[in-house]
């Protein structure tokens, strides 16, 4: 049973009273077998399956708890157990009570924001200060989201940089017609579902006998309201505040902090014994991040006495030469290579990496840089197969149109809104039956409004004989959306492909056979042909052939990649979910893991060589200055140098010849005792 494999203080805190409970449960410490156990006390004690929240930090943990836990209850039993992210349990709760949401990726709807952006004109200006871009203003306010309490966004953009103030109105402005639509359609991205929750929780209650919440040193503000809103008879938190990683994206170190003072009666456990790492890997991950203030208290013990490999420092002349030497150490090392991770600070550094081990024909899978979902080509088929589910996805249209030549967000847009008008209210209407009357389908209701970036549309259509002898057929040629007078011959052309294959797809069910369509049509292969061009134009702007078909193989490996994920399914709705809920959690390929530090959150593996340990790198010393910490810096490589079982590799280079920058080590390798004085050692 998952109790009678616990230590004394596993035990302890499995069985503790209900209450307010945090363990505080460092790296490798068997939190994940502490929680199960949790649940199975929680069962054994009479509490009922579905009466149990589980709180993740991914999916795939949430998975593989309830997969301990129906080991010994049954998967009937286990099932029963809500469990998962904030995000994927705050959607199942909302479509319990039958929510209107239509799911879109967290950086998805990006691209309705920007193309509501690019319609705003900054008449005024300070000179001291340019506007931000739509896309950086986006992130800003998912910022802002996560991590304030009782701000307006004007408010909080005005403490963050007071210069801004005059452009706030705008900014204001979008972010409410951002939302307004976002209402009016039913989306909903990961913010979204935690702000909607809350919403919901006002008026609605869920009777959860217990919560329990992992990663509890990266709740953020929204997560902590939310959680708060579940009215908690009863909490069960897991958490290490030395693993505290996500500052960047709201969460706040204070709410492990403090739980002791906000809860009544709150008792602490602590979990003591490190299963995972040797004694000499450990010392060493102590040793650096005993200089961050101590939260809680905690003296971790080492279980594993078996042969030891001290951690090894790697000192090089140039950059390269550091990826050279890690390349050729793996290719001669008797680990097997998933069993080895490189983790870096910055995705550059997995750039040279990958492209060394490479010429040592080393595998390797990419994790923690861009989301296999987050490539262009992998949200395209996703937004063709989003359209047959929902034919109004206002988004999935823009996202689609934008890479039409000549076309862009604010152009897809307007195509967006013209076809709703030309339909009646429905999309597919519009495109394939339109409203001849309505002559000029790009006329809105908006008025004129110089302080929030408004103009007046334009009212001189644009001529279709350019597209005379394109070979449009007769019915498409007709569409009065060809009218819109920055529509060029190119960008016509792509919404008559983008036609043709919405046609064809109407006929298709399987999501397998969907994608197998979508990647043959001649809408693919222009936008495969537009984005290989893209990402193999060099500087001088001339086209690396090489590069090209390179990035037209990747685009093909990565569409038969979902095709194969969408092998099992047969409901479209289903395979486009769980692409959304559970895509950032995927990695392509197979070997050596290049993982970002915040990637590797979780993982351990027999060797780890943690890469460019370089003042300026590692701590990053740019993101630092704006808003960043030395403690969180120095947090991340507690993280970084824990994942490592067996064999340690800490690395640096002095100097980087392509960039012409020197480089001294970084200071954690000082507080660590590896760099005895401010001289670097060979």
């Amino acid at each position: 049973m998952p109790l009678s494999n616990l230590n004394e203080e596993q035990l302890q805190a499995a069985t503790c009273k209900s209450g307010y409970n945090l363990i505080i449960a460092s790296a490798g410490t068997g939190k994940t077998s502490t929680i199960v156990g949790r649940i199975a006390n929680l069962i054994h004690s009479g509490v009922k399956p579905n009466e149990i929240l589980l709180l993740t930090f991914t999916n795939k943990a949430a998975s593989e708890m309830i997969q301990r836990v129906a080991k010994f209850f049954g998967k009937e039993i286990a099932k029963e157990i809500m469990a998962g992210t904030f995000h994927s349990v705050s959607y199942k709760l909302l479509k319990q009570l039958e929510a209107n949401i239509t799911l879109k990726q967290p950086n998805e709807l990006k691209t309705l924001f920007k193309s509501l952006y690019e319609k705003r004109v900054f008449y005024n200006r300070d000179d001291e200060a340019n506007p931000y871009d739509g896309g950086y203003l986006y992130e800003l306010y998912s910022l802002f989201l996560n991590s304030t309490h009782n701000e307006t966004f004007g408010e909080w953009i005005i403490s963050k940089n007071a210069s801004h103030e005059i452009y706030t109105p705008i900014y204001e402005d979008v972010v409410l017609e951002f939302n307004e639509l976002k209402k009016k359609y039913g989306y909903a991205n990961f913010d979204d579902l935690l702000t909607i929750m809350l919403e919901t929780l006002e008026t609605n209650n869920f009777e959860f006998k217990e919560i329990l919440v992992d990663e509890y040193q990266d709740t953020n503000p929204l997560q902590g309201r939310l959680l708060e809103g579940f009215k908690p008879k009863s909490l069960f938190c897991v958490g290490d505040y030395d693993q505290s990683i996500y500052a960047f994206n709201g969460s706040d170190i204070g709410i492990i902090s403090t739980f002791a003072k906000r809860y009544d009666d709150a008792t602490v456990f602590t979990l003591r014994k490190n299963y995972r790492s040797t004694k000499p890997i450990l010392d060493l991950a102590t040793k650096v991040i005993e200089f961050n203030e101590r939260v809680y208290e905690k003296k971790l013990e080492v279980v594993r006495n078996e042969f030891e490999h001290k951690p090894k420092l790697l000192a090089f002349n140039e950059l390269f030469e550091q990826y050279e030497y890690i390349s050729k150490l793996i290719s001669q090392s008797q680990t097997p290579h998933n069993e080895i991770a490189i983790i870096f600070r910055n995705n550059s550094s997995a750039d040279g990496i990958e492209a060394n081990l490479r010429e040592y024909g080393i595998a390797s899978k990419r994790k923690g840089g861009h989301s296999f979902f987050d490539s262009l080509e992998v949200k395209f088929v996703l937004d063709l197969m989003m359209l047959l589910v929902n034919h109004n996805d206002m988004m999935s249209v823009i996202h689609i149109l934008e890479y039409g030549k000549g076309i862009g967000k604010a152009i897809a847009k307007d195509i967006f809104d013209a076809l709703i008008k030309l339909g009646d209210g429905n999309l597919f209407q519009g495109l394939f039956a339109p409203n001849k009357d309505i002559n000029n389908p790009y006329v809105s209701n908006k008025t004129k409004n110089i302080q929030l970036g408004l103009f007046d549309d334009f009212v001189e259509l644009g001529s279709v004989s350019k597209f005379a002898h394109s070979g449009f057929d007769e019915a498409f040629l007709g569409n009065p959306l060809l009218k819109h007078p920055k529509l060029s011959k190119e960008g016509g052309e792509f919404i008559y492909e983008f036609y043709k294959i919405i046609k064809e797809l109407r006929r298709v069910k399987n999501p397998n056979s969907i994608i197998e369509h979508i990647i043959k049509s001649q809408l693919f292969a222009m936008l495969r042909e537009n984005l290989s061009t893209k990402r193999a134009t060099q500087k001088d702007g001339s086209i690396n052939e090489t590069a090209k078909l390179s990035a037209k193989t990747k685009i093909d490996r990565k569409t038969q990649l979902l095709k194969t994920l969408a092998y099992h399914y047969t409901e479209l709705s289903k395979f486009i979910n769980a692409m959304i809920l559970g895509g950032s959690e995927m990695s392509e390929g197979d070997g050596v893991n290049l993982l970002s530090v915040h990637a590797s959150k979780g993982l351990e593996f027999k060797e780890v060589y943690v890469i460019d340990l370089m003042d300026g790198r590692f701590p990053n010393r740019k993101l630092m200055s704006k808003g960043g910490s030395l403690e969180e810096e120095r947090r991340l490589f507690y993280v970084a140098v824990t994942r490592a079982k067996d064999i340690l590799y800490l690395s640096y280079a002095k100097y980087d010849r392509i960039k012409k920058l020197d480089f001294i080590h970084s200071p954690f390798l000082k507080e660590a005792g590896l760099i005895k004085d401010d001289v670097s050692q060979e």
